[in-house]
């Protein structure tokens, strides 16, 4: 079994937050980073919207974690809509506030968004250009697909696009959430066939609503197997009940991702603490 020092000695231990828009969605926010601190996680990442949108408010959120929690700080940084000068301009910002952690991303256009996705196009070209502007000042975070991007030809060409993120700089990968570890881990069989050796940190969504997961599933690509959306659909109005085996699932499948000796564990929090921290304690990590 793996202990809380092995834990920090070979592997890192994150959490994904968004950022809170609301007085109340801020309360949650503050509550669940105070309550994950008790995991001493190597970073706290925050996202954004689509198009890039809320990036300001990501900013505040990034600052706030770092200053109030003493915990490293990554931001999700993307180029769609965007210009190298407001990249440039958000780097210099991140420096100043001594963020040394990005999460580069291509990132979606806003629905019905036309026209040309901005002055960089895809996420290796963000990584080379954060790179050029920066050197390495940050450790850059990129995402993987161990089941392929949703908006993939196939599973060859994602590897490809996936490999260009790395050779442009990235330093290492957080995957799209998964149900599957082995999709997973062909997917690193396939990373080490093309000489590709990041650290790829499988990312893990916690179970606790069934509409809500099949919503984020269908948009992003991440399987629910069969078995499991059964199951799911069959406790949907019972939580409790739903929750507690969602745990259960999750948590056996990070077992397993733990003993094959994953280079970390990547929790999106959606910023509630209580669902990472059950599972962790599953783990038997605290």
């Amino acid at each position: 079994m793996t202990s809380e020092a092995d834990l920090h000695n070979t592997f890192s231990l994150s959490c994904e937050f968004f950022p809170p828009r609301t007085e109340k969605g801020l309360n949650n926010f503050h509550q669940a980073a105070q309550a994950l601190q008790a995991l001493k996680p190597d970073f706290f990442s925050v996202t954004f919207g689509a198009g890039g949108t809320t990036q300001e408010k990501t900013m505040d959120t990034v600052v706030d974690i770092q200053k109030q929690y003493g915990i490293n700080a990554a931001p999700h940084l993307s180029c769609v809509s965007s210009t190298r000068t407001a990249i440039r301009d958000l780097l210099n910002h991140y420096k100043e506030q001594g963020i040394k952690r990005i999460v580069a991303l291509r990132g979606d256009r806003p629905s019905g968004m036309g026209g040309e996705m901005g002055e960089l196009n895809y996420a290796n070209e963000l990584v080379e250009f954060i790179r050029a502007e920066t050197g390495d000042h940050f450790t850059i975070e990129v995402a993987a697909y161990p089941e392929f991007h949703p908006q993939a030809k196939n599973a060859r060409t994602d590897l490809a696009f996936f490999k260009q993120k790395i050779e442009a700089g990235a330093n290492s990968a957080i995957t799209q959430y998964f149900f599957n570890e082995e999709a997973y881990f062909r997917f690193v069989d396939a990373c080490e066939k093309q000489a590709i050796n990041i650290p790829i940190v499988p990312g893990i969504m916690p179970i606790t609503n069934y509409a809500q997961l099949a919503r984020f599933s269908d948009a992003c690509g991440a399987e629910i197997p069969r078995w499991l959306r059964w199951r799911l659909q069959e406790l949907e109005d019972d939580l409790d009940s739903l929750q507690a085996f969602g745990c259960d699932v999750v948590t056996h499948m990070c077992q397993r991702l733990l003993d094959a000796g994953v280079p970390g564990l990547h929790f999106y929090s959606l910023n509630r603490a209580a669902p990472t921290l059950d599972i962790v304690k599953g783990l038997k990590l605290l």
